[in-house]
């Protein structure tokens, strides 16, 4: 029996190589990514820090090929610790987050810039008090390693960015403040889910 050695070759190609190989899927480690954020007192005598203490879900695909991928994260809005009891409950109020009515901040991206082959930038939403705006998340520092007790590949990442807090509709105190600045710092970790990682 003869065959086709073009139809041949195209199949055997087409079995060696795996579809959307060069797609990698993360899974958000919500024990070891935390969202912390600094903020003004009034007429920014000091600086308040505080964070989120909980990240409910998240996922992550990079595309090192075409260099770029997705971001989706979902945040405990109620989970917002300024290690100040008082301050953390005015901040579950309607004056701050709302968070009966708004109990996740959630951020989508569909752009990650990359240099080479790291992630420096990604472009995407916030939605934070019922409002969505535009945010973008420099990142400062990114690695993937082969974790010595889990046995699978886990990236992590140290992110920053700026926003007026006035934008999504949380505008109290601004007055006293003299602005509605928000400083981000995000730390992340994300295993891959099954399936080859970078060679690097």
């Amino acid at each position: 029996m003869r065959f086709n050695r073009t139809a041949t070759a195209a199949l055997l190609l087409a079995l060696a190589t795996p579809a959307f190989a060069d797609v990698e899927h993360y899974t958000v480690d919500p024990d070891h990514t935390y969202v912390s954020m600094e903020v003004p007192h009034i007429q920014s005598i000091s600086i308040w820090r505080g964070k989120f203490d909980h990240t409910q879900s998240g996922s992550i695909t990079l595309d090192r090929t075409k260099k770029t991928g997705t971001v989706d994260i979902v945040i405990d809005a109620a989970s917002v610790d300024f290690g100040h009891k008082k301050l953390n409950e005015e901040l579950q109020e309607e004056k701050f987050f709302d968070t009966k009515k708004y109990p996740t901040a959630t951020y989508h991206s569909d752009s990650i810039k990359f240099d080479g082959d790291t992630p420096v930038e990604v472009d995407g939403q916030l939605t934070l008090h019922g409002v969505t705006k535009p945010v973008t998340l420099k990142i400062n520092s990114f690695k993937c390693i082969m974790h010595p007790m889990l046995k699978v590949q886990v990236c992590g990442a140290d992110a920053s960015a700026t926003f007026d807090r006035a934008d999504f509709g949380i505008d109290n105190g601004i007055k006293f403040t003299g602005t509605g600045k928000v400083n981000l710092q995000i730390q992340v970790e994300a295993a891959l889910d099954g399936k080859p990682g970078p060679s690097h």
